[in-house]
């Protein structure tokens, strides 16, 4: 009986585990086609333009503040329609000094100089309270939109759409050949699937570079628990009932972390806020819209418990490695996969690069870094405060 159980369980991390990465992004994206809500796109060539307020936290980034509102002064849109919000989270560098003197330069810049680092989630939070128009877009620094971004992004809105969310499009022009940074390879992965998500109205999780709501679903951001902005702020949307959506051609650029040392950061610090997020929406995950809660569960809720599939599959294999051939099979796969993970590594700190062995290495390194995210949050040592990526 023990036997038959322990079969039943292990069978069935197995299916979770292959579930989460393999079945569902094919499930969403067959319900994506067959979706009764799926978006229809306004096919008007001439259309209102709504008045848009783009919000900006920066944090020491006189390397790239310039040239961020270079970029949005670019667009191809009526700038007696925007306002741009940029708010220096208490920068010791010169970005306070470039924001100044480019506040004289462009009448739509409105700069609010924080003297010291509260966090992210407090200066947006600031210049939510301080925009005037229906349409917030939430951007990054470091993010650099196509010329059009903005303009795709806004004609997506109508009555049942709470937020729009644009393709971000990451680059590793400046990771050196010999660094194991598999990050782009994976946010092809990811973005197939938001996609997915987006046609049916149930993004789970915008693009934090390039992401509008309309101002009257956007909920002030929780200061006194970190949790990860841009998918708080999503979330919120879907929680009111109101669709969120992607538009693939309104996109955005940015640079992935130059080595592995920085994604690994990024990833731990993510992990600790985004498990923080799992209180504030319980309602998700039982929710009257099947597809949404399906949609949470896979997408995120069980990729963060990931690691713990992981190991007790791992755990009941040696269990059941005597019982049948399949779980010898099964059981070797294991080691051969952590075997190239392990050979990943070896790889990597010897500054070698090989595909077969990098991917498996990058893999682990997300579910450790899941863990370490998780011990963070149990222990309350993640920080509010936001730290930027290096560029």
């Amino acid at each position: 009986m023990l036997l038959i159980i322990l079969q039943i369980i292990f069978w069935g991390l197995i299916f979770l585990a292959v579930h989460s990465y393999l079945i569902y992004p094919v499930v969403i994206f067959i319900s994506s086609l067959i979706c009764k809500n799926k978006i229809i796109k306004n096919s008007k060539t001439e259309f209102n333009l709504p008045s848009v307020s783009i919000l900006i936290s920066a944090f020491n980034e006189e390397k790239v503040i310039e040239e961020r509102i270079k970029n949005i002064s670019d667009l191809n849109y009526d700038f007696n329609k925007i306002e741009v919000l940029v708010g220096s989270d208490g920068s010791n560098d010169k970005t306070n000094e470039i924001l100044e003197s480019l506040r004289e330069k462009y009448d739509w810049l409105k700069v609010f100089l924080f003297p010291e680092q509260r966090g992210k989630a407090s200066v947006l939070n600031n210049l939510f309270e301080k925009s005037k128009n229906k349409i917030l877009l939430f951007t990054d620094a470091n993010t650099e939109f196509d010329k059009n971004a903005l303009y795709l992004l806004v004609k997506n809105f109508n009555n049942n759409i709470g937020g729009v969310c644009g393709r971000l499009i990451l680059s590793d022009n400046l990771v050196p050949d010999n660094e194991s940074v598999e990050e782009k390879k994976y946010w092809v992965y990811e973005t197939f699937i938001k996609n997915s998500e987006g046609k049916c109205g149930i993004l789970i999780g915008a693009n934090g570079g390039i992401f509008a709501i309309k101002k009257e679903f956007v909920a002030k951001i929780p200061i006194d628990k970190p949790v990860t902005d841009d998918l708080y702020l999503t979330l919120n949307v879907l929680a009111q009932g109101k669709k969120f959506v992607y538009d693939y051609d309104a996109i955005a650029y940015e640079d992935v972390g130059k080595n592995v040392s920085i994604e690994f950061s990024r990833k731990i610090r993510f992990a600790a806020t985004n498990f923080q997020i799992i209180p504030f929406f319980k309602s998700l995950l039982f929710n009257k819209n099947f597809l949404l809660s399906y949609a949470y569960w896979s997408h995120k809720i069980i990729r963060w418990f990931f690691p713990v599939l992981l190991v007790l599959i791992f755990i009941l294999n040696l269990f059941l490695f005597k019982h049948s051939e399949i779980y010898q099979i099964i059981f070797y796969l294991q080691l051969g996969f952590y075997s190239f993970a392990l050979i990943g590594y070896l790889l990597h700190k010897i500054k070698v690069r090989i595909e077969i062995f990098a991917m498996p290495f990058f893999f682990v390194l997300s579910n450790i870094a899941l863990v370490i995210g998780f011990i963070k949050f149990l222990r309350n040592r993640h920080s509010i405060i936001w730290e930027s990526t290096e560029r």
